[in-house]
């Protein structure tokens, strides 16, 4: 039985030391993410997924979006960021799946976690489409809990995708009023 443990915890401690690793490497990088605009949709796409791997630390892919909803299609930057923005949610959802150790029980969590629990996909497609810095810990709650990978991946893919395509699309209908066009 004791034998049966040991891959289970290894497997979550990597998990969480990737999280952790990957989380500085991109808050140490934030300031380069808009350089990868450049190349377009997949420069988008990979904006969204670092930006939105990060836990905890702001970045600033929604401000990107917003600028690349002026530049390019703004329902494509609004996919490609979703797309990019869901399996960057990834890894909340691994450090979740690593234990409990990575959210402290507050009250937040304790909701989030009740939310999540009661709710399940709908709990996370509303929260991943609205503006909010509590995303990542509904994700993490959503590993906690052992929400199916896909199950989540979907929520989180439609929510973020209709929170970037608004977004986008207010960048489109913005930034030519800003610059009085």
């Amino acid at each position: 039985m004791e034998t049966d443990k040991r891959p289970r915890a290894s497997i979550r401690i990597a998990a969480l030391l990737f999280v952790i690793l990957l989380t500085l490497l991109i808050y140490r990088l934030r300031d380069h993410a808009a350089g990868l605009a450049i190349y377009g949709y997949p420069g988008i796409f990979l904006i969204a997924l670092l930006t939105n791997a990060t836990i905890f630390l702001p970045a600033p892919g929604v401000t990107i979006v917003f600028a690349m909803g002026g530049v390019f299609n703004p329902f494509l930057v609004g996919l490609a960021a979703g797309a990019g923005g869901a399996l960057g949610e990834l890894s909340g959802y691994l450090a979740g799946f690593s234990g409990e150790a990575v959210v402290p029980h507050t009250r937040a969590y304790e909701r989030l976690s009740s939310w999540v629990q009661r709710y399940g996909f709908f709990a996370i497609l509303v929260l991943a489409a609205i503006p909010n810095p509590v995303f990542d810990i509904a994700g993490v709650a959503a590993g906690i809990l052992r929400m199916p990978l896909p199950k989540f991946l979907l929520a989180a893919w439609i929510g973020v995708t209709v929170k970037m395509t608004l977004f986008a699309w207010a960048g489109d209908h913005s930034i030519p009023w800003i610059l009085g066009h």
